[in-house]
């Protein structure tokens, strides 16, 4: 059999742990996995030296995303451009449908954005913002199209924000046709009700938007839709997206230690950053919902992650540029103006392997866990995306494991001209990355085409 792509002396970790030798590749497909193959290939890599895991598959990114009156700045090509970059070869995005538009016309006006600009592969989740017998009858055709997963608000009033009753309706829907929930757990209306003191008290700078959304409101909204959907059953899988305190993921680890599919999500700037990030000149690029935390809370975040209490990472990849995030103007306007979102999606791999793996925090079984092989099957990717198996696709990313790099705009590759990370030095990076079988990144230079990424349709996802 003649190869496509043969790579060679690959040392390579998986969830299972770590093996060395080659993979062959044909088709977009691994085909083959051995100590050493010697068959014929189109083109051969030798990546003796670098570590190989599954290509990162980004669970939260929010590309052209409408929201507060802005669209982000990262469309489909420049954010999955970013995407490769940083070893993600699949991200699954949120559809966001329009105040009044039913859940498929949204889901055909993403595929039309996505599918023409896309260099990485992608998936995509449903938001609901509102409750009415067409989009409870269209769940089960999401569904069928592969979105599987439906993104639910406990917060922004007025919005996106839905009710207890609400709640209970669509995760039991959702449920029933085998759907994966995912709640954004902050409670809106006291959130409101904060914000509204403390401009009232003229207390409008962003660390405010901190103190409006303090942790117990997380901890608050968590156990309530714990409680809520643990009335519905043990068909329930849901997980808490972008989850900033520790105290949230210990609610879902007790109802997962009662049989419930609970589950949690967070995200690398709640394991980095604190909120004395807010307090800088340009603290509004540090403005999302939940907020940065304090070190207490990091340290608790990076002890569940090492534990295994917390299932996956994404980035919340949501990108404002400068004048979106000061509202055009030259001073910066009150917290709550301001477009809530950061950028990540290139820096999962750096981060966690640097500051995570490299420190001995979490081995590369856990990395390769909550980076790739849990995200693939919580949201019906898996096999084919997140795993390094006979039949899987052939996404890779390869890591130089003592490459040491000082994050600065000029290495990234979001449609934007900062990054959150500015200045903070990590020993490990991602130098190389196949998609399918193709390399669409290389030593700095993107290399994918724009629309070269595919749909891939989730299944319902099996979990234990």
């Amino acid at each position: 059999m003649s190869l496509d792509l043969l790579i060679k002396n690959a040392k390579v970790f998986t969830h299972a742990g770590p093996f060395e030798g080659d993979i062959g590749v044909k088709h977009g497909k691994i085909v083959k996995i051995s100590g050493d193959i010697q068959e014929q290939a189109d083109k051969t890599v030798n990546l003796s030296g670098k570590y190989v895991v599954p290509g990162l598959v980004d669970g939260h990114t929010h590309m052209e995303f409408p929201f507060m009156g802005e669209v982000t700045a990262d469309d489909f090509y420049h954010g999955t451009r970013a995407a490769v970059a940083g070893g993600v070869t699949t991200i699954v995005d949120f559809i966001t449908p329009a105040p009044g538009q039913d859940l498929m016309t949204a889901y055909k006006q993403w595929r039309e954005k996505a599918d023409a600009k896309v260099m990485s592969d992608y998936g995509l989740h449903m938001i609901i913002r509102e409750i009415n017998p067409i989009i409870l009858e269209q769940i089960p055709e999401v569904i069928r199209n592969g979105v599987v997963s439906f993104k639910l608000f406990m917060a922004y009033k007025n919005e996106l924000m839905l009710l207890d009753g609400q709640l209970y309706q669509l995760i039991k829907k959702i449920s029933d046709n085998g759907g994966v929930v995912g709640i954004h757990a902050e409670n809106g209306e006291i959130i409101y009700e904060l914000i509204q003191q403390f401009l009232s008290e003229g207390k409008a700078d962003p660390v405010y938007h901190y103190y409006s959304r303090p942790d117990i409101l997380e901890i608050e909204a968590t156990n309530r839709i714990a409680s809520i959907a643990s009335m519905i059953g043990k068909n329930v899988k849901m997980y808490i997206v972008h989850t900033s305190t520790g105290e949230a993921v210990d609610i879902m680890s007790e109802y997962r230690k009662k049989g419930l599919k609970f589950y949690n999500e967070t995200t690398p700037h709640y394991l980095v950053l604190n909120t004395d990030y807010l307090t800088r000149p340009d603290g509004y690029r540090y403005i999302m919902s939940p907020p940065l935390r304090s070190d207490e809370q990091r340290t608790k975040l990076w002890y569940r992650l090492a534990s295994g209490d917390i299932f996956t990472v994404g980035s919340d990849h949501c990108v404002y540029n400068d004048a979106q995030k000061k509202r055009y103007k030259e001073k910066v306007p009150p917290f709550h103006e301001i477009p809530n979102g950061v950028p990540g999606v290139e820096t999962i791999l750096p981060l966690l392997f640097g500051l995570g793996v490299k420190k001995d925090i979490i081995s590369m079984e856990r990395f390769v866990e909550v980076t790739s092989y849990n995200p693939a099957k919580l949201f019906g990717l898996y096999p084919k995306k997140g795993a390094i198996l006979p039949g899987s696709d052939a996404d890779f990313a390869v890591i130089d494991p003592n490459r040491k790099v000082r994050i600065s705009p000029d290495l990234l590759h979001s449609n934007i001209n900062y990054t959150i990370y500015d200045g903070l030095e990590v020993e490990g990076w991602n130098v190389m990355t196949i998609r399918r079988g193709e390399i669409v990144y290389e030593e700095g230079q993107v290399l994918g085409k724009k629309g070269s990424g595919m749909y891939i349709p989730g299944k319902l996802p099996v979990l234990v």
